[in-house]
């Protein structure tokens, strides 16, 4: 079956602006363009815009997508039962989120007790699922699947007290950091701050402190622009350059 730009907005709820973005981009192409000028999309227009929707679901950028979809390896079955994956954690996560909300509203009724634990526990299970899905590849190939299993587990044990102070520990880092960028003097008593603040930052959910795997860890920063992007855009240009060399001088 075959659809103009305007059945298929209708049929896939995309607008027909995005829908011409789509096709400047060279993201989704029409079948043809008819005589009259109209774009036609065919089945596999279809099931493509179908793949882009599943990946735009799980917040993946465009440039991306096509990226994904260019690939010659790409195969529709497989991506699909990734997205069924996905998708299936999602919903364990909203399910943890919901248990979360149903269990504080019988506490504030005095109905149940609920552990400060409990009241954490969704959140730090989500924040477990965002990291395992954009660096747990990463990092069970440098640490090991051991390593990162004991990490995790600290993690979700973690304390309300220790979270916080986990917290507050993270926003020193970033004061300091801010000031090392300013000064851009790695000898200096900010810059050891800043390596002992971060060192601090891992303890809360490092089963255990080395100096090595630290120095290893800002190799990682250094080599993965989602890193660079966590601190640069907090502390501005270079931070996570400079945050690395302090790791490196200190990491000892």
């Amino acid at each position: 079956m075959e659809y103009t730009i305007n059945k298929l907005a209708q049929l896939s709820g995309v607008s027909t602006r995005t829908l011409r973005y789509y096709d400047e981009i060279d993201l989704l192409k029409p079948a043809r363009v008819n005589s009259s000028g109209y774009r036609i999309y065919g089945q596999s227009e279809v099931d493509r815009l179908q793949q882009i929707l599943f990946y735009r679901s799980l917040d993946m950028k465009l440039d991306t997508i096509k990226g994904v979809l260019a690939n010659k390896e790409f195969n529709f079955e497989t991506a699909l039962k990734q997205h069924y994956q996905e998708l299936i954690k999602k919903r364990e996560q909203i399910d943890q989120l919901l248990l979360t909300v149903e269990k504080t509203l019988s506490y504030q009724k005095g109905e149940i007790r609920m552990s400060d634990t409990e009241k954490f526990a969704a959140f730090k299970n989500e924040k477990l699922a965002e990291n395992e899905e954009k660096y747990g590849h990463e990092i069970r190939e440098k640490y090991g699947k051991e390593t990162i299993e004991a990490s995790n587990k600290k993690w979700s044990n973690m304390s309300e007290a220790d979270f916080k102070a986990m917290t507050q520990t993270e926003e020193e880092l970033f004061t300091a950091l801010k000031e090392l960028v300013l000064t851009n003097d790695l000898h200096s008593d900010t810059a050891k701050t800043v390596y002992e603040k971060h060192k601090e930052w891992l303890s809360y959910t490092w089963p255990s402190y080395s100096a090595e795997a630290h120095r290893g860890l800002a190799d990682m920063y250094a080599a993965d622009e989602r890193f660079a992007a966590y601190y640069n855009e907090r502390d501005g240009k270079n931070s996570a350059e400079l945050l690395c060399q302090a790791i490196k001088q200190y990491a000892v």
